[in-house]
């Protein structure tokens, strides 16, 4: 597992994450620690390094 930093898209505040560097390409739902709302992750290693990150809101 991998902390990650990055700003929520709802609320600006920065928040971490624990990321699996064991999987090489993930999208999950998870939400944010400080306002609630759900950040789609989207999570990409190569060879163990941090490729791709992208947290977006999910918004109908």
């Amino acid at each position: 597992m991998e902390e990650h930093f990055f700003q929520c898209p709802y609320c600006w505040e920065e928040i971490s994450m624990l990321l699996d560097v064991s999987v090489s390409h993930q999208v999950y739902v998870e939400d944010c620690e400080v306002c609630c709302n759900p950040i789609e992750l989207t999570v990409a290693y190569e060879d163990g390094v941090l490729n791709t990150f992208s947290a977006q809101s999910i918004e109908q």
